[in-house]
């Protein structure tokens, strides 16, 4: 697909480019979306993991024991905020991308800072438009709310009864800081080195799909083993329901010493994420490069 020609964009006509930002958005949703569908329960599995600091084998048990019938609650949460997710993240960057370098077409090679800071940029984005899904999302998968918060509609009940201040710091933004960072840190390091290494990948004759495949998985697994320690201490931050809310630091102490103060008890569950990051990650950036036409 070409952008179109870059000086009538900057102009203002925008026929290629508006078609390049709208493909983006919708390939981005699509992508998203059917990678959910097919990730869902390694998700649902590694959430148990961060809540309750259990191995994979006792984190499964918990999960059979509750049967078949909730094996996917929760999962509208994740598939409407990852389709969400994929429409702000991959449509943000392209335009934010483009407007940082409109005289480059977006599909030729564009600088590490231009792709980093548009990645890092989108990322903020991202994280300011769903955070109130990954708060309820988190809500629902916690056993231990089941009596008291069974559905959305109670979550949100909940969160709505409180006052318009604490509306938002005690319900829908709880954790907003740490989910902030993370997505922004997360999305510079996916966006600026996923072309790099896919290019490196088909210049060595990989098939462009595998080559998209490879980045992405490499990309992602990296991204979520560096960040993993934020992901555990947003899960317990978001999982909480009332209550006072505490520093992002204050909150890492408390869960430093949950985990005995130790690594491998705070990145229990990593093995997981690894191979999770690497499917989603290598999916996504399979099928939207693949839509992309490249």
């Amino acid at each position: 697909m070409q952008a179109g020609n870059p000086d009538s964009q900057e102009a203002g006509t925008l026929p290629g480019g508006l078609r390049l930002w709208t493909n983006s958005y919708v390939n981005g949703a699509a992508s998203t979306f059917l990678t959910t569908l097919v990730t869902f329960p390694i998700y649902k599995t590694i959430f148990r993991q961060q809540l309750h600091a259990v191995m994979v084998q006792e984190a499964l048990q918990q999960l059979h024991k509750e049967g078949l019938s909730k094996f996917y609650r929760g999962v509208l949460p994740p598939l409407l905020g990852k389709t969400v997710q994929g429409i702000v993240l991959f449509g943000t960057y392209d335009t934010v991308l483009h407007w940082m370098s409109p005289q480059a077409t977006l599909n030729r090679p564009q600088s590490l800072y231009h792709c980093s800071l548009a990645g890092m940029l989108s990322g903020f984005i991202e994280a300011l438009v769903l955070t109130p899904c990954e708060r309820v999302q988190n809500v629902l998968q916690d056993s231990r709310k089941d009596a008291r918060l069974p559905t959305i509609r109670s979550i949100l009940q909940e969160f709505n009864s409180y006052g318009v201040g604490k509306r938002l710091k005690l319900g829908y933004y709880r954790g907003l800081f740490p989910i902030i960072f993370r997505n922004g840190l997360g999305s510079a390091l996916y966006f600026g080195f996923k072309d790099p290494i896919r290019d490196a990948l088909s210049e060595k004759g990989l098939p462009s799909w595998l080559s998209s495949f490879v980045s992405g998985s490499v990309n992602g697994m990296g991204a979520s083993l560096l960040l993993y320690p934020l992901s555990v201490l947003i899960t317990n931050m978001q999982a909480q329901v009332g209550g006072e809310v505490r520093s992002t630091g204050h909150s890492f102490r408390a869960l430093w010493e949950s985990r005995q103060g130790r690594v491998s008890l705070l990145y229990r569950g990593g093995s997981l994420v690894i191979f999770r990051s690497c499917i989603t990650w290598g999916l996504t950036t399979a099928i939207n490069e693949s839509l992309k036409g490249k």
